[in-house]
């Protein structure tokens, strides 16, 4: 069995972690297409988070309990760069976390291309994924805030975090990227193409703007979508202040049809709703969605790995 993810930031972590667990086992292949929309350069290295998040997690390395970086972290580096007023003051850089940047960076300079970066990343702990950014062009998230300035998306989600209205997100020059190799054949080769419960608008939607990814998906065999809401609520950051940005509604219904069905010029298949939102099911499947009603919460590795089976035995 071939799955492909596309994924970003925290919910995508745990829904891999959750399918690789399902899969134990079996000859299944993953491979994970990232967003690479959080990207940034600071203090002369390149840093992506999510790409980042999702090896640590896999790697069982990951800082479980801010979400983000590793275990064990010390930030000796990053008040030391603070003292030379270098980079940012309130985005801070994990010494071990930092090695990883440094790795990339060097990795960058000496010509490889960022999936291959990926690749050598990927293949420090046996994480038996494989894990594709979504292009190889830098293309990071810039945010329109209400009186048009503009700003990266990290600096508008870390040092603000979302409470700065924001108009727009654009990711500059992304109509000139194009998917990363292997990106196109992951989607089209698949048995089940899942977009996880990530962030629809600064995860899920930099992936679907790179061009040639939405037509790959067409050719899918079948795309599964999770909720990244539930109860009508956001299950961790800010996503709902994404949504309100971009005119949809925190709800179940409204990010299904922000994504669309395949069958009417969309991408999805299937569309998962939590129990919390059973009630709102009837509506969905009433405009001719295939809409699933299945525990949501990734409380645990055994909840995501339920959730991860339920995606790809529909």
């Amino acid at each position: 069995m071939r799955v492909t993810v596309l994924a970003g930031g925290v919910g995508g972590a745990r829904f891999v972690r959750g399918l690789r667990a399902a899969l134990e086992g079996s000859d299944a292949e993953i491979t994970v297409v990232i967003n690479t929309g959080d990207d940034l350069w600071l203090s002369g290295v390149r840093l992506q988070p999510d790409i980042d998040s999702i090896l640590y997690a896999l790697a069982g390395v990951n800082d479980t309990e801010r979400g983000w970086g590793r275990a064990g972290e010390t930030e000796r580096v990053s008040a030391e760069l603070r003292e030379w007023g270098s980079g940012w003051p309130w985005f801070t850089l994990g010494d071990l976390d930092l090695g990883t940047h440094l790795a990339r960076t060097g990795w960058l300079r000496e010509g490889l291309t960022y999936s291959q970066i990926a690749g050598r990343l990927g293949s420090r702990w046996p994480i038996g994924v494989r894990l594709l950014p979504m292009t190889d062009t830098e293309v990071d998230t810039q945010v329109v805030v209400e009186d048009g300035a503009r700003m990266h998306f990290q600096e508008w989600w870390t040092r603000h975090r979302a409470t700065l209205p924001a108009r727009a997100f654009e990711n500059p020059g992304i109509e000139a990227a194009v998917p990363a190799p292997g990106v196109v054949e992951a989607i089209t080769a698949a048995d089940v193409v899942v977009l996880a419960p990530s962030n629809p608008v600064v995860s899920i939607g930099p992936i679907l703007a790179v061009p040639g990814i939405r037509e790959a998906l067409a050719e899918a065999t079948r795309v599964v979508g999770i909720s990244p809401i539930i109860g009508g609520k956001v299950v961790r950051g800010m996503a709902d202040a994404c949504l309100t940005a971009i005119g949809v509604e925190t709800s179940a219904v409204a990010v299904a049809r922000h994504y669309g069905r395949r069958a009417d010029g969309g991408v999805l298949d299937t569309w998962l709703v939590a129990q919390e939102d059973a009630d709102l099911a009837p509506a969905l499947a009433a405009d001719g969605w295939d809409v699933r009603v299945e525990p949501l919460w990734m409380s645990d590795l055994e909840h995501s790995a339920a959730l991860a089976r339920a995606a790809i035995t529909l």
